[in-house]
């Protein structure tokens, strides 16, 4: 049989396959993770997308979500705006914010500076800094609310033990506002202190140790070398802190409703009540939501770009 016939009876090779790109080889290896982060890009965009767009169009919308809605275009924003209590919501929320700032910032970063320091009890203390965070806010809210009582509430009872006068602490318009900003801090103050811990473990020994070679004290080694390699953390913390507290709704909702004398009518609550008290005006509330959430996004532009000047 000679060479011709051999090579005729010999099966044909089948044609040679490209090997998969590497974008194909990425997909399938990582294919179970993008299921996953569909999944939550499918959540994050129902929950926390959606909303947003949703309260955006009833701004310009009049409708109690039953009926069809009417374009009302920019009504809603002026029935906002010629309320006599929105002026005073705004003031509120930004004296709340300023003093939640000056508590609930600076007091987290003194206490996760004296916990780094310890060496005994450090994870029993933790666990006791961050227990408010693990209850629920109107349980904590409902607690400072027998604190504040003006009869047999804790504060007043401790004020009158040591013969001090005690205070009409939510009656008052000079104290209600404050009394607040000590529940919020208190409640929220566990999750920043972990946090500033996670940064401070990670500041190098050394740089400790040559400033006080130097002959720099405790207040000089926190400022000198604590605070800047916490910077980015700090910049993260303070925009967190702005955003989480110009939302403050719990704690004026179920301690004061906005009282006494409108002193502690926030943004939020003042949302509430256009949307559930003023006979169900929706899209002012929503008007004024789309506002702040404005004022909110220019909070996050400035900090991100600050973050991005200090990471240069």
């Amino acid at each position: 049989m000679d060479t011709m016939t051999l090579q005729a009876k010999r099966p044909a090779r089948p044609p040679r396959r490209r090997p998969p790109s590497k974008r194909k080889r990425a997909v399938r290896t990582n294919i179970t993770a993008y299921g996953f982060l569909c999944a939550a890009l499918f959540c994050f965009a129902l929950f926390a997308w959606w909303p947003m767009i949703r309260q955006i169009i009833m701004s310009f919308q009049e409708t109690n979500l039953v009926d069809e809605p009417k374009w009302v275009g920019l009504d809603n924003f002026r029935t906002v705006v010629e309320d006599p209590a929105f002026g005073q919501a705004w003031k509120n929320t930004v004296a709340f914010t300023f003093l939640a700032l000056v508590c609930g910032y600076v007091i987290p970063f003194a206490v996760a500076i004296v916990l780094n320091e310890l060496r005994h009890a450090r994870g029993y203390l933790r666990f006791v800094v961050y227990l408010p965070v693990m209850l629920p806010p109107i349980v904590s809210v409902l607690l400072f609310k027998w604190f504040y009582d003006p009869g047999p509430g804790l504060f007043n009872y401790v004020l009158d033990a040591v013969g001090l006068p005690t205070l009409a602490w939510l009656d008052s318009t000079d104290t209600a506002l404050i009394s607040l900003v000590l529940v919020s801090t208190w409640m929220n103050m566990g999750a920043g202190v972990l946090i500033y811990l996670a940064a401070l473990q990670n500041i190098p020994g050394d740089l400790y140790e040559a400033a006080e070679l130097d002959g720099a004290g405790i207040f000089k080694r926190i400022w000198n070398v604590t605070v800047p390699q916490t910077r980015l953390i700090l910049l993260l913390m303070l925009m967190l802190q702005i955003v989480a507290t110009m939302q403050v709704f719990i704690e004026p909702y179920q301690l004061t409703g906005g009282g006494p004398e409108n002193a502690t009518v926030t943004v939020a609550f003042l949302m509430y009540q256009y949307a559930f008290v003023y006979g169900g005006n929706y899209g002012a509330g929503s008007a004024l939501g789309v506002m702040l959430m404005i004022v909110l996004l220019a909070v996050a532009a400035v900090q991100l770009r600050l973050t991005r000047d200090e990471k240069r």
